[in-house]
Protein backbone atom coordinates (compact mmCIF):
# COMPACT_ATOMS: atom_id res chain seq x y z
CA UNK A 1 0.00 0.00 0.00
CA UNK A 2 0.92 3.72 -0.32
CA UNK A 3 0.09 6.18 1.94
CA UNK A 4 1.53 9.61 2.23
CA UNK A 5 1.92 11.12 5.09
CA UNK A 6 1.02 15.32 3.81
CA UNK A 7 1.51 19.07 5.49
CA UNK A 8 3.98 17.81 8.06
CA UNK A 9 6.61 19.57 9.78
CA UNK A 10 9.96 18.24 9.84
CA UNK A 11 13.03 19.00 12.09
CA UNK A 12 16.53 19.66 10.02
CA UNK A 13 19.90 20.83 11.10
CA UNK A 14 19.69 23.77 12.68
CA UNK A 15 16.75 23.74 14.71
CA UNK A 16 15.03 24.67 11.16
CA UNK A 17 11.56 23.11 10.74
CA UNK A 18 10.47 22.29 7.35
CA UNK A 19 7.03 21.67 5.75
CA UNK A 20 7.54 18.54 4.17
CA UNK A 21 5.26 15.18 2.70
CA UNK A 22 6.42 11.53 3.90
CA UNK A 23 5.70 8.78 0.65
CA UNK A 24 5.39 5.46 2.77
CA UNK A 25 5.37 2.28 0.81
CA UNK A 26 6.05 -1.22 1.57
CA UNK A 27 6.47 -0.37 5.08
CA UNK A 28 9.50 2.13 4.19
CA UNK A 29 10.11 5.67 3.71
CA UNK A 30 10.57 5.91 0.08
CA UNK A 31 10.79 10.05 -0.61
CA UNK A 32 10.61 12.96 1.05
CA UNK A 33 9.30 15.94 -0.62
CA UNK A 34 6.79 18.81 -1.12
CA UNK A 35 3.50 18.24 -2.95
CA UNK A 36 4.01 14.62 -3.72
CA UNK A 37 0.73 14.10 -4.49
CA UNK A 38 1.29 15.69 -7.67
CA UNK A 39 3.40 13.61 -9.45
CA UNK A 40 1.54 10.09 -7.50
CA UNK A 41 -1.33 8.58 -6.60
CA UNK A 42 -1.49 6.88 -3.28
CA UNK A 43 -3.98 4.34 -1.47
CA UNK A 44 -4.30 6.39 1.53
CA UNK A 45 -3.46 10.35 1.90
CA UNK A 46 -3.39 11.90 5.60
CA UNK A 47 -3.45 15.59 6.43
CA UNK A 48 -0.80 16.29 9.45
CA UNK A 49 -2.43 19.76 9.16
CA UNK A 50 1.23 21.24 9.77
CA UNK A 51 2.02 19.34 12.75
CA UNK A 52 5.62 17.76 14.09
CA UNK A 53 6.46 14.37 12.57
CA UNK A 54 9.61 12.61 13.75
CA UNK A 55 11.72 9.06 13.35
CA UNK A 56 9.50 7.29 16.01
CA UNK A 57 11.01 7.59 19.63
CA UNK A 58 13.56 5.23 21.28
CA UNK A 59 13.34 4.12 24.78
CA UNK A 60 16.37 2.46 26.40
CA UNK A 61 14.39 1.60 29.13
CA UNK A 62 11.01 -0.05 29.76
CA UNK A 63 9.36 -2.62 32.03
CA UNK A 64 6.42 -4.67 30.68
CA UNK A 65 6.42 -7.03 33.22
CA UNK A 66 5.46 -9.92 31.76
CA UNK A 67 5.69 -12.92 32.21
CA UNK A 68 5.00 -12.82 36.05
CA UNK A 69 3.30 -9.30 37.09
CA UNK A 70 0.63 -9.10 34.41
CA UNK A 71 -1.52 -7.59 36.83
CA UNK A 72 0.77 -4.48 36.79
CA UNK A 73 1.24 -4.52 32.96
CA UNK A 74 1.63 -6.80 29.87
CA UNK A 75 3.61 -6.80 26.69
CA UNK A 76 0.32 -5.70 25.03
CA UNK A 77 -0.91 -2.93 27.32
CA UNK A 78 3.08 -1.79 27.72
CA UNK A 79 3.53 -1.62 23.89
CA UNK A 80 0.24 0.29 23.45
CA UNK A 81 1.43 2.52 25.99
CA UNK A 82 4.47 2.86 24.19
CA UNK A 83 2.67 3.50 20.79
CA UNK A 84 0.96 6.46 22.60
CA UNK A 85 3.76 8.05 24.03
CA UNK A 86 5.31 8.56 20.26
CA UNK A 87 7.72 5.60 20.84
CA UNK A 88 8.59 2.27 18.21
CA UNK A 89 11.01 0.95 19.12
CA UNK A 90 11.75 0.11 23.48
CA UNK A 91 14.09 -1.92 25.15
CA UNK A 92 12.40 -4.32 27.94
CA UNK A 93 14.42 -5.24 31.52
CA UNK A 94 14.58 -8.65 32.33
CA UNK A 95 13.43 -8.39 36.21
CA UNK A 96 10.30 -10.60 35.42
CA UNK A 97 9.33 -14.12 36.37
CA UNK A 98 10.97 -16.30 35.21
CA UNK A 99 13.99 -13.98 34.37
CA UNK A 100 14.94 -14.48 30.98
CA UNK A 101 18.43 -16.16 32.14
CA UNK A 102 18.54 -19.27 29.70
CA UNK A 103 18.07 -20.09 26.01
CA UNK A 104 14.47 -21.35 26.54
CA UNK A 105 13.25 -19.18 28.47
CA UNK A 106 14.35 -16.29 26.56
CA UNK A 107 12.81 -17.81 23.40
CA UNK A 108 9.42 -18.31 24.87
CA UNK A 109 9.72 -14.25 25.96
CA UNK A 110 10.41 -13.17 22.38
CA UNK A 111 7.70 -15.33 21.14
CA UNK A 112 5.00 -13.68 23.27
CA UNK A 113 6.45 -10.00 21.96
CA UNK A 114 6.48 -11.09 18.47
CA UNK A 115 2.27 -12.47 19.37
CA UNK A 116 1.38 -9.16 21.34
CA UNK A 117 3.13 -6.22 20.72
CA UNK A 118 2.40 -3.55 18.69
CA UNK A 119 6.14 -1.86 18.79
CA UNK A 120 9.48 -2.79 18.20
CA UNK A 121 10.67 -4.47 21.53
CA UNK A 122 14.46 -5.37 21.73
CA UNK A 123 14.57 -7.71 25.36
CA UNK A 124 17.20 -7.03 27.85
CA UNK A 125 18.73 -10.10 28.68
CA UNK A 126 20.32 -10.54 32.75
CA UNK A 127 23.99 -10.57 33.69
CA UNK A 128 23.73 -13.18 36.29
CA UNK A 129 21.31 -16.26 37.12
CA UNK A 130 18.33 -14.96 38.29
CA UNK A 131 19.12 -11.51 38.90
CA UNK A 132 20.30 -12.03 42.29
CA UNK A 133 23.67 -14.68 42.21
CA UNK A 134 26.45 -14.21 40.78
CA UNK A 135 26.82 -17.13 38.16
CA UNK A 136 26.80 -14.99 35.05
CA UNK A 137 24.35 -16.17 31.85
CA UNK A 138 25.75 -17.88 28.67
CA UNK A 139 25.94 -14.49 27.12
CA UNK A 140 27.22 -16.02 23.64
CA UNK A 141 24.19 -17.87 23.30
CA UNK A 142 21.80 -15.00 24.56
CA UNK A 143 23.44 -12.46 22.23
CA UNK A 144 23.10 -15.01 19.55
CA UNK A 145 19.37 -15.18 20.33
CA UNK A 146 19.39 -10.88 19.86
CA UNK A 147 19.56 -8.97 22.91
CA UNK A 148 21.04 -5.60 22.46
CA UNK A 149 23.07 -6.25 26.24
CA UNK A 150 23.22 -7.54 29.64
CA UNK A 151 21.62 -6.10 32.78
CA UNK A 152 20.27 -6.42 35.89
CA UNK A 153 18.03 -3.62 36.47
CA UNK A 154 16.47 -3.23 39.71
CA UNK A 155 19.10 -4.99 42.00
CA UNK A 156 22.22 -4.18 39.93
CA UNK A 157 25.46 -6.07 40.35
CA UNK A 158 27.17 -6.35 44.00
CA UNK A 159 30.17 -7.48 43.86
CA UNK A 160 33.15 -6.16 41.88
CA UNK A 161 34.25 -9.65 40.73
CA UNK A 162 31.57 -10.56 39.32
CA UNK A 163 31.02 -7.14 37.55
CA UNK A 164 34.64 -7.58 36.28
CA UNK A 165 34.14 -11.29 34.86
CA UNK A 166 30.53 -10.22 33.01
CA UNK A 167 31.88 -7.11 31.59
CA UNK A 168 34.96 -8.99 30.35
CA UNK A 169 32.63 -12.08 28.99
CA UNK A 170 30.62 -9.00 27.34
CA UNK A 171 32.96 -7.69 25.85
CA UNK A 172 33.74 -10.76 23.91
CA UNK A 173 30.03 -11.41 22.80
CA UNK A 174 30.41 -7.48 21.44
CA UNK A 175 27.67 -6.54 23.69
CA UNK A 176 27.48 -3.18 26.75
CA UNK A 177 26.68 -3.80 30.30
CA UNK A 178 23.69 -1.51 31.33
CA UNK A 179 24.22 -1.14 35.08
CA UNK A 180 21.61 -0.14 37.26
CA UNK A 181 24.17 1.23 40.04
CA UNK A 182 22.95 0.71 43.56
CA UNK A 183 25.50 -0.47 46.02
CA UNK A 184 23.05 -2.44 48.65
CA UNK A 185 25.30 -1.63 51.66
CA UNK A 186 24.27 2.19 51.20
CA UNK A 187 21.06 1.85 51.33
CA UNK A 188 20.17 1.77 55.20
CA UNK A 189 16.31 1.34 54.39
CA UNK A 190 16.12 4.60 52.57
CA UNK A 191 13.04 5.32 50.47
CA UNK A 192 14.05 8.52 49.16
CA UNK A 193 16.28 11.11 48.55
CA UNK A 194 18.40 11.82 52.32
CA UNK A 195 18.30 15.68 52.43
CA UNK A 196 15.45 18.53 53.87
CA UNK A 197 12.40 16.72 53.03
CA UNK A 198 12.87 12.84 54.11
CA UNK A 199 14.13 14.83 57.37
CA UNK A 200 10.96 16.95 57.03
CA UNK A 201 8.41 13.92 56.54
CA UNK A 202 10.76 11.65 59.02
CA UNK A 203 11.16 9.03 56.19
CA UNK A 204 14.53 6.95 55.89
CA UNK A 205 17.31 9.02 53.09
CA UNK A 206 19.25 7.23 49.73
CA UNK A 207 22.54 8.93 49.87
CA UNK A 208 24.20 9.93 46.55
CA UNK A 209 26.74 7.87 47.24
CA UNK A 210 24.67 4.81 47.11
CA UNK A 211 24.50 5.58 43.16
CA UNK A 212 27.78 7.24 42.49
CA UNK A 213 30.19 4.92 44.47
CA UNK A 214 29.43 2.08 42.05
CA UNK A 215 29.63 4.30 39.17
CA UNK A 216 33.50 4.56 40.21
CA UNK A 217 33.63 1.26 40.67
CA UNK A 218 32.38 0.08 36.90
CA UNK A 219 34.68 2.93 35.40
CA UNK A 220 37.46 1.74 36.96
CA UNK A 221 36.47 -1.78 35.77
CA UNK A 222 35.12 -0.86 32.25
CA UNK A 223 38.44 0.68 31.68
CA UNK A 224 39.88 -2.24 32.60
CA UNK A 225 38.33 -4.41 30.34
CA UNK A 226 36.96 -2.76 27.16
CA UNK A 227 33.51 -3.00 27.31
CA UNK A 228 30.72 -0.82 26.64
CA UNK A 229 28.93 0.91 29.70
CA UNK A 230 25.80 2.30 29.78
CA UNK A 231 24.57 3.69 33.20
CA UNK A 232 21.05 3.26 33.56
CA UNK A 233 18.72 6.65 34.75
CA UNK A 234 21.63 8.77 36.45
CA UNK A 235 20.41 11.17 38.77
CA UNK A 236 23.22 12.69 41.25
CA UNK A 237 25.76 15.29 40.34
CA UNK A 238 28.45 13.43 41.02
CA UNK A 239 27.62 10.89 38.73
CA UNK A 240 27.29 13.02 36.09
CA UNK A 241 30.93 14.19 36.82
CA UNK A 242 32.49 10.66 37.14
CA UNK A 243 30.89 10.29 33.76
CA UNK A 244 31.93 13.20 32.22
CA UNK A 245 35.95 12.52 33.49
CA UNK A 246 36.01 9.03 32.50
CA UNK A 247 34.67 10.09 29.29
CA UNK A 248 37.24 12.30 28.80
CA UNK A 249 39.42 9.63 30.01
CA UNK A 250 38.56 7.59 26.98
CA UNK A 251 36.48 5.13 28.75
CA UNK A 252 33.88 3.39 26.54
CA UNK A 253 30.97 4.82 28.89
CA UNK A 254 27.66 5.97 28.21
CA UNK A 255 24.32 7.39 30.12
CA UNK A 256 20.52 8.07 30.07
CA UNK A 257 18.19 10.05 32.42
CA UNK A 258 14.81 10.03 33.23
CA UNK A 259 12.37 12.53 32.52
CA UNK A 260 11.15 12.89 36.09
CA UNK A 261 14.61 13.55 37.54
CA UNK A 262 14.78 16.36 34.84
CA UNK A 263 12.05 18.20 36.29
CA UNK A 264 11.43 17.24 39.88
CA UNK A 265 13.71 17.15 42.82
CA UNK A 266 12.94 16.20 46.12
CA UNK A 267 11.60 19.71 47.59
CA UNK A 268 8.57 18.73 45.14
CA UNK A 269 7.84 15.46 47.24
CA UNK A 270 4.99 17.27 49.38
CA UNK A 271 3.51 14.16 51.33
CA UNK A 272 4.74 10.45 52.43
CA UNK A 273 2.72 8.50 49.11
CA UNK A 274 4.12 6.07 47.22
CA UNK A 275 3.36 8.24 43.94
CA UNK A 276 6.71 9.89 44.82
CA UNK A 277 8.75 6.59 45.19
CA UNK A 278 11.15 5.83 42.09
CA UNK A 279 14.55 4.27 42.22
CA UNK A 280 17.17 6.37 41.67
CA UNK A 281 14.83 9.02 43.92
CA UNK A 282 14.08 12.63 43.26
CA UNK A 283 17.06 14.40 44.10
CA UNK A 284 17.98 17.86 44.80
CA UNK A 285 18.10 21.13 43.09
CA UNK A 286 21.58 20.82 42.19
CA UNK A 287 21.62 17.21 40.92
CA UNK A 288 18.84 18.41 39.03
CA UNK A 289 21.09 21.30 37.26
CA UNK A 290 24.02 19.00 36.66
CA UNK A 291 21.98 16.55 35.01
CA UNK A 292 20.22 19.26 32.30
CA UNK A 293 24.08 20.56 31.87
CA UNK A 294 25.23 16.95 31.63
CA UNK A 295 22.77 16.58 28.59
CA UNK A 296 24.02 19.67 27.07
CA UNK A 297 27.36 19.11 27.00
CA UNK A 298 27.04 15.68 25.74
CA UNK A 299 28.08 13.73 29.04
CA UNK A 300 24.82 12.56 29.49
CA UNK A 301 23.56 11.00 25.89
CA UNK A 302 19.66 10.18 25.30
CA UNK A 303 16.51 10.22 27.65
CA UNK A 304 14.81 6.77 28.64
CA UNK A 305 12.19 6.93 30.39
CA UNK A 306 12.37 3.56 33.45
CA UNK A 307 8.41 3.03 32.46
CA UNK A 308 7.83 1.35 35.57
CA UNK A 309 3.77 0.26 36.05
CA UNK A 310 2.64 -0.81 39.52
CA UNK A 311 -1.10 -1.49 40.76
CA UNK A 312 -2.69 1.28 42.39
CA UNK A 313 -2.96 -0.07 46.21
CA UNK A 314 0.79 -0.66 45.66
CA UNK A 315 1.37 2.87 45.55
CA UNK A 316 -1.40 4.18 47.37
CA UNK A 317 0.43 3.82 50.14
CA UNK A 318 3.68 5.18 52.71
CA UNK A 319 6.48 5.84 50.47
CA UNK A 320 8.64 3.28 52.98
CA UNK A 321 5.88 0.30 52.02
CA UNK A 322 5.21 1.38 48.24
CA UNK A 323 7.41 -0.48 45.44
CA UNK A 324 9.51 2.20 43.58
CA UNK A 325 8.68 3.47 39.81
CA UNK A 326 6.45 5.41 38.09
CA UNK A 327 5.35 5.18 34.50
CA UNK A 328 6.54 7.24 31.73
CA UNK A 329 6.04 5.87 28.37
CA UNK A 330 3.21 7.93 27.35
CA UNK A 331 4.19 11.51 29.05
CA UNK A 332 7.93 11.55 27.94
CA UNK A 333 7.93 14.00 24.73
CA UNK A 334 4.98 16.25 26.39
CA UNK A 335 6.37 17.02 29.92
CA UNK A 336 10.36 17.30 27.84
CA UNK A 337 8.58 19.63 25.88
CA UNK A 338 6.67 21.80 27.87
CA UNK A 339 9.24 21.98 30.97
CA UNK A 340 12.44 22.89 28.41
CA UNK A 341 11.61 23.65 24.51
CA UNK A 342 9.11 25.88 25.47
CA UNK A 343 11.24 27.59 28.19
CA UNK A 344 14.44 27.56 25.81
CA UNK A 345 16.27 25.35 27.87
CA UNK A 346 16.48 22.64 25.39
CA UNK A 347 15.94 23.25 21.61
CA UNK A 348 13.31 20.80 19.56
CA UNK A 349 16.10 19.46 17.44
CA UNK A 350 18.19 17.90 20.41
CA UNK A 351 15.07 16.98 22.51
CA UNK A 352 14.00 14.47 19.20
CA UNK A 353 17.81 13.60 19.47
CA UNK A 354 18.12 12.65 23.03
CA UNK A 355 14.32 10.93 22.21
CA UNK A 356 15.64 9.01 18.65
CA UNK A 357 18.64 8.84 17.00
CA UNK A 358 21.15 8.78 19.92
CA UNK A 359 19.55 6.05 21.92
CA UNK A 360 19.74 3.86 19.25
CA UNK A 361 23.40 4.74 18.27
CA UNK A 362 24.43 3.69 21.86
CA UNK A 363 22.84 0.33 21.37
CA UNK A 364 23.36 0.10 17.04
CA UNK A 365 19.25 -0.61 16.90
CA UNK A 366 17.96 -0.05 13.27
CA UNK A 367 15.62 3.40 14.63
CA UNK A 368 15.49 6.53 15.03
CA UNK A 369 16.29 8.02 11.64
CA UNK A 370 13.22 9.82 9.34
CA UNK A 371 15.25 8.84 6.21
CA UNK A 372 15.02 7.34 3.18
CA UNK A 373 15.03 3.51 2.36
CA UNK A 374 14.26 3.62 6.24
CA UNK A 375 11.28 1.56 8.18
CA UNK A 376 8.49 4.07 8.34
CA UNK A 377 8.88 4.15 12.06
CA UNK A 378 7.22 7.92 12.66
CA UNK A 379 5.87 9.82 15.54
CA UNK A 380 3.58 12.80 15.11
CA UNK A 381 2.83 15.35 17.69
CA UNK A 382 0.41 18.18 18.19
CA UNK A 383 2.73 21.22 20.02
CA UNK A 384 0.29 23.95 19.73
CA UNK A 385 -2.84 22.83 21.66
CA UNK A 386 -2.84 22.08 25.65
CA UNK A 387 -3.77 19.01 27.42
CA UNK A 388 -4.10 17.62 31.19
CA UNK A 389 -2.45 14.48 31.56
CA UNK A 390 -5.40 12.27 32.95
CA UNK A 391 -5.52 8.82 34.84
CA UNK A 392 -8.47 7.19 32.92
CA UNK A 393 -6.69 8.65 29.35
CA UNK A 394 -3.73 5.74 29.74
CA UNK A 395 -3.40 2.85 27.70
CA UNK A 396 -0.88 1.03 30.43
CA UNK A 397 -2.35 -0.43 33.05
CA UNK A 398 -1.29 1.87 35.63
CA UNK A 399 -0.86 5.28 35.96
CA UNK A 400 1.50 6.00 38.52
CA UNK A 401 3.17 9.27 37.93
CA UNK A 402 3.05 12.50 39.94
CA UNK A 403 2.17 14.23 36.84
CA UNK A 404 -1.32 13.47 36.73
CA UNK A 405 -3.11 16.75 36.19
CA UNK A 406 -0.68 18.74 34.96
CA UNK A 407 -1.31 20.18 31.83
CA UNK A 408 1.12 20.07 28.75
CA UNK A 409 2.02 20.41 25.32
CA UNK A 410 3.18 17.63 22.77
CA UNK A 411 0.86 15.45 22.96
CA UNK A 412 0.90 12.20 20.62
CA UNK A 413 -1.66 12.15 17.42
CA UNK A 414 -0.75 9.20 16.10
CA UNK A 415 2.34 7.04 15.96
CA UNK A 416 3.63 4.07 13.00
CA UNK A 417 5.32 1.27 12.95
CA UNK A 418 6.95 0.06 9.54
CA UNK A 419 4.29 2.19 8.06
CA UNK A 420 1.27 0.54 9.48
CA UNK A 421 -0.47 2.73 12.03
CA UNK A 422 -0.63 1.12 15.84
CA UNK A 423 -1.89 4.16 17.54
CA UNK A 424 -4.30 7.03 16.61
CA UNK A 425 -5.69 10.25 18.54
CA UNK A 426 -7.95 10.62 15.89
CA UNK A 427 -7.09 10.00 12.25
CA UNK A 428 -7.04 12.57 9.80
CA UNK A 429 -8.22 10.95 6.07
CA UNK A 430 -8.54 12.84 3.39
Amino acid sequence: MTLLLQNGQIMTRGNRLIKGDIWIEAGKIKAIGQDLARSQKFVKIIDLKEQLVTAGLVDLHVHFREPGFTYKETIKTGSLAAARGGFTTVCAMPNLAPVPDTAQKFQDLKKLIIRDSVVKIHQYAPITSNLNSDDLVDMSILSKLGTPGFTNDGVGVQTAGTMYLAMKEAKKNKRPIVAHTEDESLLFGGCMHQGVTSEYLGLPGIISATESSQIARDLILAEETGVHYHVCHVSTKESVRLIREAKLAGVKVTCEVCPHHLILTDRDITKDHGQFKMNPPLRSEEDRQALINGLLDGTIDCIATDHAPHGSDEKNQSMTQAPFGIVGSETAFSLIYTEFVKTNTFTLEQVIDWLTIKPAMILNLPAGRLEIGQPADLAIFNLTETYQIVADDFLSKASNTPFLNKEVLGQTVMTLVDGQIVWSKEEMLE
